[in-house]
């Protein structure tokens, strides 16, 4: 499952970065490995989180709770991810006012 993940959440980057300059492409296909990397490991967290649970809590005290290895991993790759792709975001939003903005007309 995870493979699944990762190689369609990389088709779907590259795919959506397949107009982009190749100079700008090249610079962040890490990135994209990267993002589609952190979306396949959540996508195995969430997974087994769903089986277990974020926080685990005592038997017989159920005031003593602590919170599960994965959830903490979980919440990381998360705000990871979210770093990532607004990174790759900013690389796409620049792109599109980079050819033929129309403002040569104005220099």
């Amino acid at each position: 499952m995870k493979n699944d993940v990762y190689n369609t959440e990389l088709a779907k980057l590259r795919e959506i970065f397949k107009d982009v300059d190749p100079s700008k492409a090249q610079l962040v296909e890490g990135l994209i490995e990267d993002a589609a990397f952190l979306k396949a490991e959540n996508a195995e967290l969430r997974e087994k989180l769903a089986q277990t649970g974020m926080v685990e809590i005592h038997p017989t005290n159920p005031k003593l709770q602590r919170t599960v290895e994965a959830a903490r991993q979980y919440l990381k790759n998360v705000n990871s991810y979210a770093v990532v792709i607004k990174t790759l975001n900013g690389v796409l939003s620049k792109n599109m006012l980079d050819p033929d903005d129309g403002m040569e007309e104005f220099e």
